[in-house]
C-alpha cells in the first residue's frame, strides 16, 4: 500500500500565529502609558513602536497602527486605576486625591496584574506601602490599617466558604480533642485606630448616586464633599466576614480575639479558652456561650476543619 501523505502542518502554523500575534497586543495593551497618557513610544525591544505596532496592527482611514493600539492601552490601565479607586476608597480619603492617584501609578508600574481576575490587584499594596514609607510618611500607622481592613474587605466579599458548622454539632464533643476551623473568608485584625467606623463613613459619604463613573469623574464629583474626620488612635479588634452576601466588620473583645485567634492557629478549643480566659472581664463562660451562639449563627465556623473524633 502507498504511504499516507504527511499531515499538514498548516493548522499547527495558524495557531502559533495566533498565539504570537495575542502575545503581542498583550504586551502592547499591558504597558503602562507615559506620563501624557499615551502609548510609550519605544517598543520592549528597543524598536520605535510604530514599527513594531505595525507588524501586527493594521492602520485604517482614520488611525494609525500606533493609536489604534493606543485605545485598548488607555482603555487597560484606567480600568486597572478605576478598580484601585473602587477598592481603596479609606487609603484614598487619607491620602487625598493627588498622592493617592500618584501611589496607584507607581504601585501599577511595580505591580502589574498577574491575575485573570481584578480582585487581586491590591494583594501587594500593604508591602508596597512598607517599601516604599514616604507615601503614606504623615500617617504611616493609620494607613497600614487601612490598607489592611480594606483588603479584609475584598477577601470577605468573594472569598470561599466552607460547609458551616452549627452550635449543635459541638455538642457532646470534647474540648481538650476538639479543633475548630474558621471561615476562610473571616479575617482576624488588631489595629492601632479604630479603622472600621472610618472606613464606613467614607463609603456612606461616596456612595454613588447614579451608575459607576470613571475615576476622573469620581475626583470631580467628591470636591466640596464633607470631609470624614481622621480617627484617633485607639486599640481595635475587629473580625471582617460575609453574612447573608454582605460584608461586615464586627468589633471583637480582646479575650474573643485571643480565642478566634488560636482556633485559627490550629489550637484545640481547651487550648484556645485557656489563653483566652486571661484577658476576658466578667463571667467567662457566660460570654463563652454567647460568642460560640453568635459566631455560629454567623456561620464563621467551618465543618471540614472539625477532624473526627475518637471512638
Amino acid at each position: 500500500m502507498p504511504n499516507p501523505p504527511p499531515e499538514s502542518t498548516e493548522p499547527a502554523s495558524k495557531v502559533s500565529h495566533l498565539r504570537e500575534l495575542q502575545r503581542q497586543f498583550a504586551a502592547g495593551i499591558m504597558r503602562p502609558l507615559t506620563p501624557e497618557q499615551t502609548l510609550h513610544p519605544e517598543w520592549h525591544d528597543g524598536r520605535p513602536s510604530s514599527e513594531a505596532v505595525g507588524g501586527f496592527i493594521k492602520a485604517n482611514e482614520r488611525l494609525t497602527s500606533v493609536e489604534r493600539l493606543e485605545i485598548y492601552n488607555r482603555q487597560y490601565w484606567y480600568r486597572l486605576i478605576d478598580c484601585f479607586y473602587e477598592d481603596f476608597p479609606g487609603l484614598r480619603t487619607l491620602l487625598g486625591d493627588r498622592t493617592f492617584s500618584a501611589m496607584t501609578e507607581a504601585y501599577l508600574h511595580r505591580h502589574r496584574s498577574r491575575s485573570f481576575t481584578l480582585r487581586n490587584l491590591g494583594q501587594d499594596l500593604e508591602k508596597f506601602l512598607e517599601e516604599e514609607p514616604h507615601w503614606t510618611e504623615k500617617q504611616p500607622v493609620l494607613a497600614r490599617d487601612l490598607v489592611r481592613l480594606e483588603w479584609a474587605h475584598i477577601v470577605a466579599f468573594d472569598g470561599e466558604a466552607l460547609p458551616p458548622l452549627e452550635i449543635d454539632d459541638l455538642l457532646g464533643q470534647d474540648p481538650a480533642m476538639l479543633r475548630l476551623g474558621l471561615q476562610p473568608h473571616l479575617t482576624l485584625l488588631t489595629c492601632s485606630f479604630p479603622v472600621d467606623t472610618f472606613l464606613i463613613a467614607t463609603r456612606r459619604r461616596d456612595e454613588p448616586q447614579g451608575g459607576a463613573s470613571h475615576a476622573v469623574a469620581e475626583r470631580q464629583r467628591r470636591k466640596g464633599t464633607k470631609k470624614v474626620p481622621r480617627p484617633r488612635e485607639k486599640q481595635t479588634w475587629l473580625a471582617v466576614h460575609r453574612h447573608g452576601h454582605s460584608v461586615y466588620y464586627k468589633r471583637l473583645e480582646p479575650a474573643a480575639y485571643a480565642l478566634l485567634a488560636a482556633l485559627r492557629a490550629g489550637r484545640t478549643l481547651a487550648q484556645a479558652c485557656e489563653e483566652a480566659a486571661p484577658l476576658a472581664v466578667g463571667d467567662f463562660a457566660a460570654q463563652l456561650r454567647e460568642w460560640f451562639t453568635q459566631w455560629a449563627t454567623f456561620g464563621w465556623f467551618a465543618a471540614a476543619e472539625v477532624p473526627a473524633q475518637d471512638e
